[in-house]
């Protein structure tokens, strides 16, 4: 489904991803991409111990970010060089649309994100009526 932000021929389009999945107070942050990352919306994060900066959690490394800690609420491309960025800090996202690195899984991580006020969980969808 599309949605026109705008009624004009230049309008941009809207399109729901389904990343948020309910209604948990979303809280967002503005963090430093590491260098060498290209990111998309939905991204699993874990912070560098070492500077901070933030990039794809992968569960066997061994720098802090083995640990996730947030979600990417855009896409970034810090290829070239450390690029600012949202991340989600709280709230509700669908499982299958957050984007996991290399050995983590929904059922891996639901608890430690749990307890910084991530949940993760299939939305449920409605059933027609009969």
């Amino acid at each position: 489904m599309v949605f026109n932000l705008q009624p004009s021929a230049s309008s941009e389009t809207f399109t729901p991803d389904r990343l948020i999945a309910g209604d948990f107070p979303i809280r967002s942050r503005d963090v430093f991409i590491a260098a060498g990352e290209n990111l998309e919306r939905g991204a699993l994060l874990g912070r560098l111990t070492s500077g901070g900066e933030y990039v794809l959690s992968l569960s066997g490394a061994s720098d802090g970010s083995q640990t996730p800690v947030a979600i990417l609420a855009e896409d970034v491309d810090a290829t070239a060089e450390s690029k600012s960025g949202i991340v989600y800090l709280s709230g509700d996202f669908n499982e299958d649309r957050v984007i996991y690195g290399t050995a983590h899984t929904a059922d891996s991580v639901r608890e430690g994100l749990r307890g910084l006020g991530i949940y993760l969980h299939k939305p449920v969808t409605a059933e027609p009526a009969v």
